[in-house]
């Protein structure tokens, strides 16, 4: 069976499986560059209701008409005038910064900008199937696979070691494989990786 390739339509087979086993998702050492996080341990990744901070100098004069404080809205995005809709979930600040000053470029003659994250909201997660407490688990920013489970009670005797998935909905919904022991190893991206808002981990 092949995943729908409109958006809602392969959500729904990814967190359903798609196919038994691993079959339709990726190995989490074979994530491309715009999926993989692993450079995100190391800096706090912005989640939907953080309050950001954003200032836009242009070239030495702060620019009132495009900088202030702001939530990021439960769809992950931000306005901002100019460039209206800009996507603010799961990039780090400077990443962020970058976006906004990029797309400021044909707008503001030499735009800088600083992006801060003032309020930081709880990362929450959906933790499903063979888990001791399924539900959605409240995790510190830049959490783990292994940070979640354990804060969902572990795995049952049922689960299956080898099949445990995050399916992330950006920047397309993709099923990401993790192992058990690949998650316990100090080594590889499995342990690297972090958590972002809108992934649903599942254990099979």
């Amino acid at each position: 069976m092949t995943c729908a390739l409109a958006f809602g339509g392969c959500l729904t087979g990814l967190l359903i499986g798609c196919a038994s086993g691993t079959q339709g998702s990726i190995e989490v050492d074979q994530l491309k560059d715009v999926l993989d996080t692993t450079a995100a341990a190391k800096e706090y990744v912005i989640g939907i209701g953080d309050v950001l901070n954003i200032q836009v100098y242009t070239p030495d004069v702060r620019d009132e008409r495009v900088s202030g404080r702001m939530s990021v809205r439960a769809d992950g995005r931000i306005s901002i005038q100019f460039l209206n809709e800009v996507e603010a979930a799961g990039k780090t600040a400077l990443k962020l910064a970058s976006d906004i000053e990029n797309g400021l470029k044909s707008q503001i003659r030499q735009p800088l900008v600083t992006v801060t994250v003032e309020v930081s909201s709880p990362l929450s997660i959906s933790v499903l199937g063979e888990v001791t407490k399924p539900g959605v688990t409240v995790l510190p920013p830049n959490a783990g696979v292994a940070d979640a489970l354990a804060a969902a009670g572990g795995l049952t005797q049922f689960a299956h070691k080898n099949r445990i998935f995050v399916v992330r909905p950006r920047p397309q919904p993709t099923r990401i494989h993790f192992t058990y022991d690949s998650l316990t190893k100090s080594a590889g991206r499995a342990s690297q990786f972090r958590l972002q808002p809108g992934d649903v981990l599942i254990v099979e």
